[in-house]
């Protein structure tokens, strides 16, 4: 082929230009975004419940008096640590000292004075006794006479009928025999009476009757005079304020030479044991099994971990209202725990079984959704049910065992979208 003619050159050229100029520019190729998956899995979690609330004393302990007596002595103060039986204050006790040196002084006399009655009761009873056995004799001593002076009757009246005594003699026998008759019917009546007073004293002094019940009611008065006594002492050991629990005095409203009146004088926390009064909802508590163990994570203290047993749910706080307390009992030998502290528990749970997937799976609120891909790195929503989850992981129904989801279900991307992975 021959060379081109000079002027074909610079045409060419320009016409080259001009198709460049009408050229449209290339499309930019698009990118397949990149998502972090990771394989659904079956198996188990230790689910637990993060619930906040605070310290709170294991008992608050409001301590009066009934003594009207003042304050001799005052031993604590507001933030002292006291132990079970430990005295925290003394009450004048001057007039109730002298009222139970009085009370057992009567209970002295009392008792002298029941003595005294039982050997009464017993002379009594011996001497009625005695009385009644003498009327006995003078009733059968008078029969006999009777019975002697009438039969001489009979025999007189025979020989005044023969003639051959007197009728003066017969007379004088009558009026004798008249007078056996008075003299039988007054010692009857003197041994009915003798009779009469054994029975009403008794036959000795434990046996029922008059002396008896005197003994008893000296021995009542005298039981009166202790029981009153004992009393006192009742009080004068009152007069003694003592701490009821190892605590820590967290009011006092007592200073010597106060009266107590009817107020309030001391108020004792018991701080060992104490408890963590977390808050819930119906549908927390409803998880949690009789004698679940917590960990309270303590923020006050640098976030320091301690445990113990669930001792109690309590119902709704508020009537009408759906707020729960769980209570969680907690060793405090060394006293660091304080009430009032804010604190984070976390409920341990019964261990749930199912499909394992990471907490930021889940796409909505509600936890019932999550995103799968599949092998051609195509994203599908997938519809579950939240079993539990351990603040990390989940346990869902819903999907297979081996699914690859999407681990953080709040990523950019959609059903249906193609995406890459590893």
């Amino acid at each position: 082929m021959g060379r081109l003619p000079r002027a074909v050159g610079p045409l060419l050229l320009a016409a080259l230009f001009v198709l460049a100029g009408c050229a449209k520019p290339a499309k930019p190729v698009a990118q397949t975004p990149y998502v972090a998956t990771t394989i659904a899995t079956s198996g188990a979690i230790k689910p637990n419940e993060p619930l906040p609330g605070l310290i709170a004393p294991y008992q608050n302990v409001a301590i009066q008096s009934t003594l009207t007596e003042p304050a001799d002595a005052v031993y604590v103060n507001e933030g002292d640590h006291v132990r079970k039986g430990q005295v925290i204050a003394v009450l004048d006790t001057a007039d109730l000292v002298a009222q139970l040196q009085s009370d057992i002084a009567t209970a002295h006399a009392d008792a002298a004075n029941t003595s005294h009655t039982v050997f009464q009761g017993k002379l009594s009873i011996s001497q009625g006794v005695d009385t009644l056995s003498g009327a006995s004799a003078a009733v059968q001593q008078a029969q006999k006479t009777l019975a002697f002076d009438t039969l001489t009757l009979k025999r007189d009246q025979q020989l005044l009928a023969s003639g051959f005594i007197a009728q003066q003699t017969v007379d004088q026998q009558e009026t004798l025999v008249h007078n056996d008759q008075q003299t039988l019917r007054s010692a009857q009546a003197s041994a009915s009476s003798a009779q009469s007073n054994v029975q009403a004293n008794g036959s000795s002094v434990t046996a029922p009757g008059l002396q008896q019940s005197a003994i008893e009611q000296s021995r009542a008065q005298e039981a009166q005079a202790l029981a009153n006594a004992r009393q006192v002492q009742v009080s004068i050991d009152k007069a003694k304020i003592v701490s009821p629990v190892d605590g820590v005095v967290v009011n006092r409203n007592l200073n010597p030479g106060e009266y107590p009146g009817t107020r309030q004088i001391f108020t004792l926390q018991q701080v060992d044991p104490l408890y963590a009064v977390l808050q819930a909802s119906g549908q927390q508590v409803a998880q949690i099994p009789g004698g679940a163990i917590a960990s309270i994570a303590v923020s006050d203290l640098g976030g320091k971990t301690v445990r113990g047993p669930v001792v109690g749910i309590l119902n709704q706080i508020v009537p009408g209202s759906t707020n729960f307390q769980v209570k969680v009992q907690l060793s405090n030998t060394r006293g660091t725990l304080r009430p009032g502290m804010a604190v984070l528990g976390q409920v341990d749970l019964a261990i749930v079984r199912g499909i394992r997937v990471p907490v930021t799976a889940f796409t909505s609120p509600n936890h019932d959704r999550v995103l799968s891909v599949d092998s051609d790195g195509t994203v599908h929503t997938q519809h579950v049910v939240d079993l539990a989850d351990d603040g990390t992981t989940a346990v869902v129904r819903g999907i297979q065992d081996g699914t690859r989801v999407v681990s953080d279900g709040q990523s950019s991307i959609g059903d249906g979208e193609k995406v890459a992975f590893k």
